[in-house]
């Protein structure tokens, strides 16, 4: 079997594996994972459902590929922890670094608020460990000895971050800096604020 090209399709350069992917995350957040068949995803790429099949044998697999990006970044971030350092400029970066990944893969938002129920099962199944790499990062930022408000501030800054994968669906017009630079601006505040205050 052939592919089949469409204008503004496989046929206009991307590879055909980003192009599947592509697609599904749009009708995967338009009309939600469970609505969503690999025909409609292969028919929006231009390709037959036995090329989409070559490329991703599930339809989870499809979502694994829109979702595991997010979770390595994640994993790389907590890895890195280690030569970070404590101070105000450490901090930030890692922040940043964390943040940046996130606004990356905004393009995946509007799936998440769909169908997070799925998502979260998707995660929990294929990562196990991924509390755990959460809890590392959380701990990190909260720093040694932390009180219990370090911890939900940490807690709160990790929640106010994850907003980026969203913003298109709040701010649609945003551009990626803008998210950067209010969402690290926001998220250090939080995490700077006085014990009393």
């Amino acid at each position: 079997m052939t592919a089949r090209s469409t204008p503004g399709s496989v046929a206009a350069g991307r590879g055909t594996k980003s192009a599947i992917r592509d697609a599904a995350v749009k009708l995967f957040g338009d009309k939600g994972f469970e609505q969503t068949s690999l025909r409609e995803v292969a028919d929006a790429v231009g390709i037959t459902k036995a090329s989409l099949y070559y490329h991703y044998a599930s339809k989870l697999d499809l979502l694994h590929a829109i979702i595991d990006p997010i979770i390595d970044h994640l994993r790389s971030v907590v890895a890195d922890l280690d030569k970070a350092s404590r101070d105000a400029d450490g901090i930030r970066d890692v922040l940043r670094n964390y943040l940046r990944g996130l606004v990356h893969h905004r393009d995946a938002g509007a799936l998440v608020l769909r169908d997070t129920v799925t998502i979260i099962n998707a995660m929990a199944d294929r990562h196990p460990d991924l509390v755990d790499d959460d809890k590392t990062l959380r701990e990190w930022l909260a720093g040694p000895d932390a009180t219990d408000a370090a911890i939900l501030r940490a807690s709160a800054v990790l929640a106010m971050l994850g907003v980026a994968l969203m913003s298109r669906e709040f701010a649609p017009g945003a551009d990626d800096a803008l998210v950067e630079t209010t969402l690290l601006d926001a998220a250090t505040c939080v995490l700077t604020a006085s014990e009393g205050a």
